[in-house]
Protein backbone atom coordinates (compact mmCIF):
# COMPACT_ATOMS: atom_id res chain seq x y z
CA UNK A 1 0.00 0.00 0.00
CA UNK A 2 1.33 3.22 -0.80
CA UNK A 3 0.44 7.00 0.62
CA UNK A 4 0.91 10.32 -1.39
CA UNK A 5 0.27 13.13 0.92
CA UNK A 6 -0.90 16.21 -1.15
CA UNK A 7 0.40 19.14 0.86
CA UNK A 8 -1.84 22.35 0.77
CA UNK A 9 -1.46 23.35 4.52
CA UNK A 10 -4.89 23.00 6.39
CA UNK A 11 -6.42 21.43 3.13
CA UNK A 12 -3.78 18.60 3.20
CA UNK A 13 -4.60 15.16 2.34
CA UNK A 14 -3.61 11.41 1.80
CA UNK A 15 -3.99 9.66 -1.65
CA UNK A 16 -3.90 5.91 -0.85
CA UNK A 17 -3.20 3.25 -3.35
CA UNK A 18 -3.32 -0.37 -3.47
CA UNK A 19 -5.08 -3.60 -3.85
CA UNK A 20 -7.53 -3.57 -1.24
CA UNK A 21 -7.27 0.25 0.01
CA UNK A 22 -11.32 0.31 0.44
CA UNK A 23 -10.67 -1.66 3.74
CA UNK A 24 -9.30 1.12 5.34
CA UNK A 25 -11.72 3.38 4.80
CA UNK A 26 -12.69 2.60 8.20
CA UNK A 27 -9.87 3.45 10.37
CA UNK A 28 -9.29 6.56 8.09
CA UNK A 29 -12.96 8.13 8.82
CA UNK A 30 -12.09 7.44 12.72
CA UNK A 31 -8.78 9.58 12.25
CA UNK A 32 -10.68 12.23 9.62
CA UNK A 33 -14.26 12.36 11.94
CA UNK A 34 -15.99 14.15 9.64
CA UNK A 35 -19.85 13.53 10.53
CA UNK A 36 -22.31 11.28 11.30
CA UNK A 37 -24.23 10.99 8.34
CA UNK A 38 -23.00 10.34 4.90
CA UNK A 39 -24.15 10.03 0.96
CA UNK A 40 -22.57 7.64 -1.49
CA UNK A 41 -23.01 8.80 -4.97
CA UNK A 42 -22.36 6.26 -7.40
CA UNK A 43 -23.96 4.66 -10.24
CA UNK A 44 -26.20 1.64 -10.63
CA UNK A 45 -23.56 -0.41 -11.64
CA UNK A 46 -20.84 0.57 -9.58
CA UNK A 47 -23.28 0.45 -6.49
CA UNK A 48 -23.95 -2.83 -7.35
CA UNK A 49 -20.51 -4.20 -7.88
CA UNK A 50 -18.57 -2.46 -4.58
CA UNK A 51 -21.99 -0.73 -2.81
CA UNK A 52 -21.45 -3.47 -0.13
CA UNK A 53 -17.79 -2.96 0.59
CA UNK A 54 -18.66 0.69 1.59
CA UNK A 55 -21.32 -0.63 3.84
CA UNK A 56 -18.76 -3.07 5.32
CA UNK A 57 -16.22 -0.51 5.87
CA UNK A 58 -18.66 1.62 7.87
CA UNK A 59 -20.96 -0.85 9.48
CA UNK A 60 -19.21 -0.47 12.73
CA UNK A 61 -18.49 3.26 12.84
CA UNK A 62 -22.46 4.18 13.70
CA UNK A 63 -22.38 6.80 10.56
CA UNK A 64 -26.30 6.55 8.96
CA UNK A 65 -25.78 5.59 5.64
CA UNK A 66 -27.57 6.28 2.13
CA UNK A 67 -27.06 5.86 -1.41
CA UNK A 68 -27.79 8.43 -4.28
CA UNK A 69 -27.69 6.88 -7.82
CA UNK A 70 -27.12 8.82 -10.67
CA UNK A 71 -27.13 7.43 -13.95
CA UNK A 72 -23.28 6.79 -15.72
CA UNK A 73 -23.51 9.48 -18.14
CA UNK A 74 -21.70 12.97 -18.36
CA UNK A 75 -25.58 14.22 -19.04
CA UNK A 76 -25.41 13.38 -14.79
CA UNK A 77 -23.11 16.71 -14.77
CA UNK A 78 -26.48 19.07 -15.05
CA UNK A 79 -27.73 21.48 -12.52
CA UNK A 80 -30.90 19.65 -12.06
CA UNK A 81 -29.17 16.38 -10.88
CA UNK A 82 -26.91 18.46 -8.74
CA UNK A 83 -29.64 20.86 -6.86
CA UNK A 84 -31.12 17.44 -6.58
CA UNK A 85 -28.13 16.25 -4.55
CA UNK A 86 -27.99 19.22 -2.45
CA UNK A 87 -31.49 18.75 -1.61
CA UNK A 88 -30.78 15.39 -0.21
CA UNK A 89 -27.68 16.13 1.28
CA UNK A 90 -30.08 19.27 3.30
CA UNK A 91 -32.60 16.11 4.34
CA UNK A 92 -30.12 13.82 5.72
CA UNK A 93 -28.10 16.76 7.46
CA UNK A 94 -30.63 17.78 10.07
CA UNK A 95 -27.44 18.41 12.95
CA UNK A 96 -25.62 15.08 12.24
CA UNK A 97 -22.57 16.40 10.43
CA UNK A 98 -23.22 14.76 6.80
CA UNK A 99 -20.46 14.06 4.49
CA UNK A 100 -20.21 12.99 1.12
CA UNK A 101 -18.41 9.59 -0.73
CA UNK A 102 -17.42 9.59 -4.34
CA UNK A 103 -17.93 6.36 -5.39
CA UNK A 104 -17.18 5.94 -9.45
CA UNK A 105 -15.45 7.47 -12.27
CA UNK A 106 -14.58 11.32 -12.89
CA UNK A 107 -18.53 12.20 -13.63
CA UNK A 108 -19.41 11.05 -10.06
CA UNK A 109 -16.61 12.61 -8.42
CA UNK A 110 -17.13 16.06 -10.06
CA UNK A 111 -20.76 16.18 -9.37
CA UNK A 112 -19.93 14.66 -5.96
CA UNK A 113 -17.37 17.25 -5.30
CA UNK A 114 -19.11 20.38 -6.37
CA UNK A 115 -22.42 19.44 -4.05
CA UNK A 116 -19.98 19.10 -1.43
CA UNK A 117 -18.25 22.29 -2.06
CA UNK A 118 -21.68 24.16 -2.57
CA UNK A 119 -23.88 22.76 0.12
CA UNK A 120 -23.43 24.90 3.45
CA UNK A 121 -20.75 26.68 1.79
CA UNK A 122 -18.86 23.30 1.74
CA UNK A 123 -18.90 19.82 3.71
CA UNK A 124 -16.26 16.91 3.63
CA UNK A 125 -16.55 14.28 0.85
CA UNK A 126 -14.12 11.68 -0.03
CA UNK A 127 -13.00 10.56 -3.71
CA UNK A 128 -13.44 6.43 -3.83
CA UNK A 129 -12.51 6.17 -7.71
CA UNK A 130 -13.27 3.28 -9.75
CA UNK A 131 -12.12 3.71 -13.09
CA UNK A 132 -8.66 4.02 -14.15
CA UNK A 133 -8.97 7.49 -15.44
CA UNK A 134 -10.43 8.39 -12.19
CA UNK A 135 -7.48 7.18 -9.89
CA UNK A 136 -4.83 8.67 -12.03
CA UNK A 137 -6.20 12.29 -12.71
CA UNK A 138 -9.46 13.55 -11.75
CA UNK A 139 -10.03 12.14 -8.15
CA UNK A 140 -6.93 14.11 -7.51
CA UNK A 141 -6.85 17.80 -7.17
CA UNK A 142 -10.23 19.38 -6.46
CA UNK A 143 -11.21 20.30 -9.57
CA UNK A 144 -14.95 20.29 -9.37
CA UNK A 145 -18.00 21.20 -11.68
CA UNK A 146 -20.98 20.62 -13.54
CA UNK A 147 -21.52 21.03 -17.08
CA UNK A 148 -23.72 23.37 -19.38
CA UNK A 149 -25.20 22.60 -22.81
CA UNK A 150 -22.58 24.50 -24.48
CA UNK A 151 -19.33 23.69 -22.28
CA UNK A 152 -17.88 21.20 -20.10
CA UNK A 153 -17.36 22.27 -16.44
CA UNK A 154 -18.38 25.59 -16.74
CA UNK A 155 -19.76 25.52 -13.57
CA UNK A 156 -17.40 24.79 -10.85
CA UNK A 157 -15.24 25.34 -7.94
CA UNK A 158 -11.75 24.55 -6.26
CA UNK A 159 -12.74 22.24 -3.47
CA UNK A 160 -10.24 19.44 -2.07
CA UNK A 161 -11.31 15.98 -0.69
CA UNK A 162 -10.58 14.58 2.66
CA UNK A 163 -8.86 11.47 1.32
CA UNK A 164 -8.61 9.79 -1.88
CA UNK A 165 -8.94 6.52 -1.90
CA UNK A 166 -7.66 4.46 -4.81
CA UNK A 167 -7.95 0.60 -4.73
CA UNK A 168 -6.39 -1.25 -7.48
CA UNK A 169 -9.00 -4.25 -7.14
CA UNK A 170 -11.99 -2.21 -8.25
CA UNK A 171 -9.99 -1.30 -11.66
CA UNK A 172 -10.83 -5.52 -12.53
CA UNK A 173 -14.22 -5.43 -13.69
CA UNK A 174 -13.60 -2.18 -16.12
CA UNK A 175 -14.08 -3.08 -19.74
CA UNK A 176 -11.13 -2.54 -22.26
CA UNK A 177 -12.73 0.96 -23.73
CA UNK A 178 -12.68 2.36 -19.90
CA UNK A 179 -8.77 1.43 -19.45
CA UNK A 180 -7.89 2.68 -22.82
CA UNK A 181 -9.62 6.05 -21.23
CA UNK A 182 -7.46 6.19 -18.66
CA UNK A 183 -4.45 5.31 -20.64
CA UNK A 184 -5.17 8.77 -22.91
CA UNK A 185 -4.62 10.84 -19.43
CA UNK A 186 -1.67 8.26 -18.31
CA UNK A 187 -0.02 9.09 -21.99
CA UNK A 188 -0.78 12.93 -20.94
CA UNK A 189 1.30 12.71 -18.08
CA UNK A 190 4.56 11.16 -19.77
CA UNK A 191 4.27 13.63 -22.55
CA UNK A 192 3.61 16.72 -19.54
CA UNK A 193 6.43 15.29 -16.84
CA UNK A 194 7.62 12.05 -17.69
CA UNK A 195 9.32 10.46 -20.00
CA UNK A 196 10.20 7.65 -17.82
CA UNK A 197 7.01 7.03 -17.93
CA UNK A 198 5.97 7.35 -21.39
CA UNK A 199 9.17 4.81 -22.30
CA UNK A 200 7.56 2.37 -19.61
CA UNK A 201 4.10 2.42 -21.30
CA UNK A 202 5.77 1.91 -24.71
CA UNK A 203 7.17 -1.39 -22.79
CA UNK A 204 4.02 -2.50 -21.03
CA UNK A 205 0.86 -1.37 -22.69
CA UNK A 206 0.17 -4.85 -23.53
CA UNK A 207 0.15 -5.42 -19.48
CA UNK A 208 -1.67 -2.57 -18.82
CA UNK A 209 -4.77 -2.96 -21.30
CA UNK A 210 -4.78 -6.89 -19.96
CA UNK A 211 -5.55 -5.55 -16.29
CA UNK A 212 -1.63 -6.54 -14.51
CA UNK A 213 -2.11 -4.97 -11.20
CA UNK A 214 1.65 -4.63 -10.68
CA UNK A 215 1.34 -2.21 -14.04
CA UNK A 216 -1.56 -0.51 -12.91
CA UNK A 217 -0.77 0.55 -9.56
CA UNK A 218 2.48 1.75 -11.06
CA UNK A 219 0.84 3.73 -13.36
CA UNK A 220 -1.55 5.21 -10.84
CA UNK A 221 1.34 5.76 -8.31
CA UNK A 222 3.23 7.45 -11.03
CA UNK A 223 0.81 9.85 -12.31
CA UNK A 224 -0.50 10.56 -8.62
CA UNK A 225 2.77 11.82 -7.96
CA UNK A 226 3.33 13.85 -10.72
CA UNK A 227 -0.37 15.54 -10.20
CA UNK A 228 0.19 15.75 -6.15
CA UNK A 229 3.62 17.57 -7.17
CA UNK A 230 1.64 20.40 -9.59
CA UNK A 231 -1.40 20.94 -7.00
CA UNK A 232 1.23 21.54 -4.41
CA UNK A 233 3.09 24.63 -6.69
CA UNK A 234 -0.34 25.95 -8.00
CA UNK A 235 -3.79 24.85 -6.55
CA UNK A 236 -5.49 27.11 -7.97
CA UNK A 237 -4.72 27.06 -11.42
CA UNK A 238 -3.64 30.82 -11.14
CA UNK A 239 0.33 30.45 -11.97
CA UNK A 240 0.28 28.16 -15.65
CA UNK A 241 1.74 25.53 -13.70
CA UNK A 242 -1.55 23.36 -13.67
CA UNK A 243 -2.22 24.26 -16.63
CA UNK A 244 -0.02 21.76 -17.85
CA UNK A 245 -2.76 19.38 -17.18
CA UNK A 246 -5.15 20.53 -19.77
CA UNK A 247 -2.44 18.96 -22.52
CA UNK A 248 -4.84 17.67 -24.94
CA UNK A 249 -8.08 18.75 -23.43
CA UNK A 250 -8.69 22.19 -24.98
CA UNK A 251 -9.82 20.43 -28.12
CA UNK A 252 -11.09 17.55 -26.37
CA UNK A 253 -13.58 19.27 -24.42
CA UNK A 254 -14.69 20.67 -27.34
CA UNK A 255 -15.21 17.55 -29.29
CA UNK A 256 -17.32 16.20 -26.26
CA UNK A 257 -19.47 18.47 -26.50
CA UNK A 258 -19.81 18.91 -29.85
CA UNK A 259 -21.05 15.18 -29.72
CA UNK A 260 -23.49 16.64 -26.92
CA UNK A 261 -20.85 14.30 -24.26
CA UNK A 262 -22.28 11.15 -26.08
CA UNK A 263 -21.10 8.08 -25.74
CA UNK A 264 -19.59 8.07 -29.26
CA UNK A 265 -16.69 10.61 -27.20
CA UNK A 266 -16.36 9.56 -24.36
CA UNK A 267 -13.51 11.94 -22.04
CA UNK A 268 -10.52 9.72 -23.06
CA UNK A 269 -11.24 8.85 -26.68
CA UNK A 270 -11.43 13.34 -26.88
CA UNK A 271 -8.32 13.75 -24.89
CA UNK A 272 -6.39 11.59 -27.34
CA UNK A 273 -7.79 13.09 -30.19
CA UNK A 274 -7.60 16.81 -28.79
CA UNK A 275 -3.95 15.75 -27.57
CA UNK A 276 -3.44 14.86 -32.13
CA UNK A 277 -4.55 18.00 -32.37
CA UNK A 278 -2.06 19.93 -30.55
CA UNK A 279 0.83 17.56 -31.63
CA UNK A 280 -0.58 18.99 -35.33
CA UNK A 281 -0.55 23.03 -34.06
CA UNK A 282 3.08 22.30 -32.66
CA UNK A 283 4.17 20.46 -35.84
CA UNK A 284 2.91 23.72 -38.11
CA UNK A 285 4.50 26.12 -35.48
CA UNK A 286 7.87 24.04 -35.71
CA UNK A 287 8.23 23.60 -32.03
CA UNK A 288 8.09 19.74 -31.87
CA UNK A 289 10.36 17.20 -34.12
CA UNK A 290 8.31 14.87 -36.36
CA UNK A 291 10.08 12.10 -34.83
CA UNK A 292 8.29 13.45 -31.40
CA UNK A 293 4.96 14.01 -32.71
CA UNK A 294 5.29 10.47 -34.54
CA UNK A 295 6.32 8.34 -31.19
CA UNK A 296 3.15 10.09 -29.15
CA UNK A 297 0.87 9.33 -32.23
CA UNK A 298 2.44 5.80 -32.71
CA UNK A 299 1.59 5.33 -28.57
CA UNK A 300 -2.05 6.92 -28.69
CA UNK A 301 -2.75 4.33 -32.27
CA UNK A 302 -1.25 0.88 -30.25
CA UNK A 303 -3.37 1.55 -26.99
CA UNK A 304 -6.17 1.41 -29.09
CA UNK A 305 -7.58 5.11 -28.79
CA UNK A 306 -8.98 7.15 -31.68
CA UNK A 307 -6.79 9.33 -33.95
CA UNK A 308 -9.70 9.93 -36.59
CA UNK A 309 -12.59 12.42 -36.02
CA UNK A 310 -15.44 11.14 -37.59
CA UNK A 311 -19.32 12.13 -37.37
CA UNK A 312 -18.49 15.62 -36.42
CA UNK A 313 -18.42 18.86 -38.19
CA UNK A 314 -15.41 21.74 -37.87
CA UNK A 315 -18.01 24.08 -37.15
CA UNK A 316 -19.41 22.53 -34.28
CA UNK A 317 -15.84 21.90 -32.83
CA UNK A 318 -14.97 25.39 -33.02
CA UNK A 319 -17.86 26.67 -31.78
CA UNK A 320 -17.63 24.68 -28.15
CA UNK A 321 -13.51 25.69 -28.06
CA UNK A 322 -15.42 29.49 -28.04
CA UNK A 323 -16.67 28.68 -24.56
CA UNK A 324 -13.68 26.87 -22.98
CA UNK A 325 -12.71 28.46 -20.08
CA UNK A 326 -8.67 28.00 -21.04
CA UNK A 327 -9.64 30.97 -23.21
CA UNK A 328 -8.00 34.44 -21.38
CA UNK A 329 -8.82 37.69 -22.77
CA UNK A 330 -10.59 36.49 -25.98
CA UNK A 331 -7.22 34.70 -26.76
CA UNK A 332 -7.04 31.00 -27.44
CA UNK A 333 -4.59 29.00 -25.29
CA UNK A 334 -3.22 25.58 -25.77
CA UNK A 335 -0.49 23.35 -24.23
CA UNK A 336 1.85 21.66 -26.67
CA UNK A 337 4.82 19.62 -26.90
CA UNK A 338 8.06 20.88 -27.41
CA UNK A 339 9.90 17.13 -25.81
CA UNK A 340 8.46 13.73 -24.13
CA UNK A 341 8.43 15.21 -20.86
CA UNK A 342 8.59 18.78 -21.53
CA UNK A 343 5.37 21.33 -23.10
CA UNK A 344 4.94 24.87 -22.80
CA UNK A 345 1.57 27.16 -22.41
CA UNK A 346 1.13 29.11 -26.05
CA UNK A 347 -1.70 31.55 -26.42
CA UNK A 348 -2.90 33.39 -29.65
CA UNK A 349 -2.63 31.05 -31.62
CA UNK A 350 -3.60 31.75 -35.73
CA UNK A 351 -6.84 30.26 -36.29
CA UNK A 352 -6.39 28.74 -39.05
CA UNK A 353 -3.04 26.61 -37.42
CA UNK A 354 -5.96 25.19 -35.21
CA UNK A 355 -8.53 24.53 -38.65
CA UNK A 356 -5.33 23.06 -39.79
CA UNK A 357 -5.05 20.57 -37.07
CA UNK A 358 -7.97 19.48 -36.29
CA UNK A 359 -8.79 19.20 -39.59
CA UNK A 360 -6.09 16.96 -40.20
CA UNK A 361 -7.80 14.60 -37.39
CA UNK A 362 -10.93 14.28 -39.93
CA UNK A 363 -9.75 12.69 -43.12
CA UNK A 364 -11.31 9.32 -44.12
CA UNK A 365 -7.98 7.38 -44.86
CA UNK A 366 -8.19 4.70 -42.57
CA UNK A 367 -5.69 4.90 -39.96
CA UNK A 368 -3.02 2.42 -39.69
CA UNK A 369 0.50 1.89 -37.52
CA UNK A 370 2.48 3.12 -41.00
CA UNK A 371 1.33 6.40 -40.45
CA UNK A 372 3.69 6.64 -37.56
CA UNK A 373 6.65 5.20 -38.50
Amino acid sequence: MTQIKVNLGKRSYQIIIGPGALSQLSSWLKKLKLGQAAIVVTNPTINRLYGRLIKQALQHLGVELHFGQVADSEKSKSHSVCINLVGRLAQLDRGKGVFVIALGGGVVGDLAGFAAAIYRRGIPYIQVPTTLLAQVDSSIGGKVAIDLPCGKNLIGSFYQPRLVISDINLLSSLSKQQIRSGLAEIIKYAIIADKGLFKYLELHLDKLLQRNPKALQHVVQVCSKIKARIIEQDETDTKEKRMVLNFGHTAGHAIEAASGFSQNYPHGQAIALGMLVACEIARQLKMTPDSTIKRIGKLIFKAGLPTKISGLSLKDILQAQAHDKKFSAGKNRFVLPVAIGKVVVKEDIPQQVIDKAIKSRMTREKPSLSDYE
